[in-house]
């Protein structure tokens, strides 16, 4: 057995999804009879990244003095370090009181069924203070035209806090049964490696040349054993590229310029905050639960227009307690093609370059030339890779 990075807060993982059978059946008939409701998608992908052991060692969602600590102090009220609150926010309270059991139900399968059973702690309400202040705590912002304060602040002010019992994990495991996978089925597959030393790549776009490099550059520097591609499958702002596109680029480029059996292909199923320096440490809190000892933070990681600094998601590591995380961080600078070295390279580590030096491209310049049925140069995108982006393309109205 491999030497593995421990789970986060614990000695073990702790998946709340119900994997007995015979268990999950009975239960899922009850819910049934109890009453319900229909949570949001951000409190749903909550219960999915609880069911798959992703959220370790949590029970279910905080309470409002967990929320409001977490915003503040980056601690739950009983010490543990987490980032982001972990809700179930909801419009108005349900006619149910703590000790009673509610059902969860899915806002993104047909038919709403059931995700998860919820054992009530309490019924809480936000004033509009606390909700402002803690929006600020963790996106940095309170403007509603940033995407996650759009939807956080969507939610309703009513907290329901308490234990959950995980039923299914929502449309992932359907729609994406390649890919899509939870941390215990991450820990063991890194265990059949046999790899200690595994680097972890978050991301929600196509992978391109420079991209596929730093991944390279971190595991040569860090002589790591293996590599785990883990790309976010929830809901994303419109304009990025569907998950499952994302996914066949993904594949192709492994497939073509990875070694054998050197990356693991899989994905998670979270809606995207773009919380920038606190989301790349719920980042490293849920790839060191999956097993692996090192997370890529490149520049503006989990970020979204110029809401942070470039570099604010790797100094964030540096403010925390050196207990927090036993996860470390690979501190990457913007990679792009060097036309002087003729491969790709980190920005600060070509000092005699000017911005003429690489070949850097926009993503709407992409976007466009993709639009148009142009490949983006070899040197910015693998020809394999842009193939599967124009057919996609050309398919948009």
């Amino acid at each position: 057995m491999t030497n593995m990075i421990s789970p986060h807060g614990s000695k073990t993982l702790k998946p709340l999804l119900v994997d007995d059978a015979e268990h999950n059946a009975a239960l899922t008939q009850q819910a049934e009879d109890l009453p319900s409701i229909l949570v949001s998608s951000a409190a749903a992908s909550n219960a999915v990244m609880l069911g798959a052991g992703y959220f370790t060692p949590l029970r279910g969602y905080m309470d409002k003095a967990d929320a409001l600590s977490v915003a503040d102090t980056m601690h739950t009220t009983s010490g543990l370090f987490w980032p982001t609150p972990v809700l179930n926010l909801v419009q108005a309270a349900p006619e149910v009181g703590p000790g009673q059991k509610i059902a969860l139900r899915d806002p993104n399968v047909d038919g709403n069924p059931v995700l998860a059973i919820m054992t009530l702690g309490a019924v809480e309400r936000f004033t509009e203070d606390e909700f402002s202040a803690m929006t600020q705590k963790v996106f940095g912002t309170t403007d509603p035209e940033h995407p996650g304060v759009a939807d956080f602040t969507s939610q309703g002010r009513v907290v329901l806090s308490g234990a959950i019992q995980v039923l299914n994990l929502s449309y992932f495991p359907t729609d994406f049964p390649d890919t899509f996978r939870t941390a215990v089925e991450i820990r063991n597959e890194i265990e059949k490696m046999g790899w200690s030393k595994v680097v972890a790549f978050q991301t929600r776009n196509p992978m391109h040349r420079a991209h596929e490099e730093l991944c390279r550059i971190a595991m040569e520097r860090l002589e790591a054993d293996g590599l785990v591609i883990h790309m976010l499958l929830g809901k994303l702002k419109p304009g990025d590229i569907p998950a499952d596109v994302r996914d066949a680029a993904i594949r192709k480029m492994v497939d073509v310029y990875f070694p054998p059996n050197s990356a693991i292909i899989s994905g998670y199923g979270f809606d995207m905050l773009y919380a920038g320096p606190r989301e790349a440490l719920l980042h490293a809190v849920f790839r060191q639960n999956m097993g692996a000892t090192h997370l890529i933070v490149g520049r503006d990681h989990a970020g979204v227009g110029d809401y942070y600094g470039p570099f604010d998601a790797q100094t964030i590591f540096d403010e925390i307690p050196d207990d927090a995380l036993e996860i470390k961080i690979f501190a990457a600078d913007h990679t792009a093609w060097s036309t002087k070295l003729n491969k790709v390279t980190m920005m600060r580590e070509a000092p005699d370059h000017t911005k003429e030096d690489f070949i850097l491209l926009s993503g709407t310049a992409v976007r466009e030339m993709l639009g148009q049925g142009k490949a983006p140069p070899p040197e910015f995108s693998r020809p394999e890779v842009a193939e599967i982006l124009i057919a996609h393309y050309k398919d948009q109205p």
